[in-house]
């Protein structure tokens, strides 16, 4: 047996006697009562204990609240839009037509004093509202309206019925329309155009479509102007739905707009502006020049040219559209199917008055009276209506 003192303060309470064996007689010892220390030190803590159970990794996906997924969402949609959208649009923005050079071969001609016998005469009232007769062939020839030489064809309106005429204007002036007998899904129009018919009341035009099914096949304007023109060419597409030029264009002409359905802006289409002197009396003066139309799956382009600018490839019967630079007016497919838009083409030509367009702006044009009046009443007003062409080739890719 052995005492042990542990050093520590001794508990109170009251004196005890132990019995220590000594080998030798019981000796009585006295003091305070010994601690026996069966008690382990335990290690110091470190650290705050509660706060080391509560804490969780913040990339365990399960601990996290509701705000923290609704961030990483965020972030992710975020990602998305970054890395897809806008790689997307971008695409979409810089999209354009691969104009591949073709190689064209003359396959159709208008010219000298068969001109006009390759076309079909329209008779009767204007589908676009205008205050006009269109008049058959032989009227046409005998009033004068229609007429060739060996190297031109004119096309006017009349001149010679005024108010005192019987009958009289009242109801119209006599103009011509023709278009094409030959329709056409594709090709390389070449139109050489001396004379471009301006003044108030007029609304002239150079364009194709499929007269029996417009708009379904759709209406390309080549040239088009109203009043004294003083704006110069327009050249336009219409379409039915589905077919907008809202993309990358390459062209040196002014867009109006960009929807082609012609359901929308009272039919406007989708048009680009050339110079004031594409059309009209400073286009005359200038002995007009050259207008060019490529229509083909990728897209319809237009190039004016004036007399002393036409491209020799032009003049030499073998053109190549991808030598004459950037297009005055340019359609890619990129948001149109022009294959399934435009379809049967025959060319048109044609001089309206007053209508839909010349009359809705005859006021702001700065001519007198109104439309219709001033067309019954004043024929000497319409000697620069006319149009006058040295020839039309059609190609097409071989």
């Amino acid at each position: 047996m052995g005492w042990e003192n542990s050093g520590r303060m001794p508990r109170n309470g009251p004196s005890s006697f132990e019995v220590r064996d000594a080998g030798g007689p019981v000796e009585l010892v006295s003091g305070p009562p010994p601690y026996y220390s069966t008690e382990q030190q335990l290690p110091p803590r470190r650290g705050n204990m509660a706060y080391a159970q509560t804490k969780t990794p913040w990339w365990n996906a399960r601990y996290w609240r509701k705000r923290t997924w609704a961030i990483v969402v965020a972030i992710v949609v975020i990602i998305l839009v970054v890395c897809i959208v806008v790689p997307l649009e971008v695409a979409k923005a810089n999209k354009y037509p691969d104009y591949t050079a073709l190689n064209y071969t003359l396959s159709d001609s208008y010219n000298g004093t068969t001109f006009f016998d390759k076309f079909d005469y329209f008779t009767g009232y204007d589908p676009a509202s205008g205050f006009v007769h269109y008049v058959p062939q032989a009227q046409a020839e005998t009033l004068n309206l229609t007429y060739t030489t060996t190297d031109s064809a004119v096309l006017k309106v009349d001149t010679s019925v005024g108010p005192t005429s019987s009958p009289d204007a009242s109801t119209g002036r006599f103009s011509v329309r023709v278009e094409s007998k030959t329709q056409y899904d594709k090709g390389l129009f070449i139109f050489d155009v001396k004379h471009t018919p301006y003044g108030c009341g007029t609304w002239p035009a150079l364009w194709l479509s499929d007269p029996n099914n417009w708009p379904t096949n759709g209406e390309i304007d080549v040239m088009e102007a109203v009043n004294n023109a003083t704006d110069g060419n327009q050249l336009t597409l219409h379409t039915t739905d589905e077919c907008s030029m809202d993309v990358k264009r390459i062209m040196s002409g002014s867009s109006l707009t960009t929807d082609c359905y012609n359901a929308t802006d009272d039919n406007a289409g989708c048009g680009v502006s050339d110079g004031a002197d594409s059309y009209g009396a400073a286009y005359n003066s200038a002995d007009g020049g050259v207008m060019a139309m490529e229509l083909r799956t990728e897209g319809i382009r237009m190039w004016a040219f004036g007399r002393s600018g036409i491209p020799t490839d032009i003049t030499d019967k073998n053109p190549d559209p991808s030598t004459w630079g950037e297009a005055t007016a340019d359609f890619p497919d990129t948001d149109c199917d022009i294959g399934s838009h435009f379809k049967n083409q025959s060319i048109i030509i044609n001089i309206d008055l007053c209508g839909s367009w010349a009359g809705n702006v005859y006021a702001q044009s700065g001519c007198p009276s109104n439309c219709t009046d001033y067309v019954a009443n004043n024929p000497d007003a319409f000697t620069n209506a006319f149009w006058e062409f040295g020839s039309f080739e059609v190609y097409t890719a071989s």
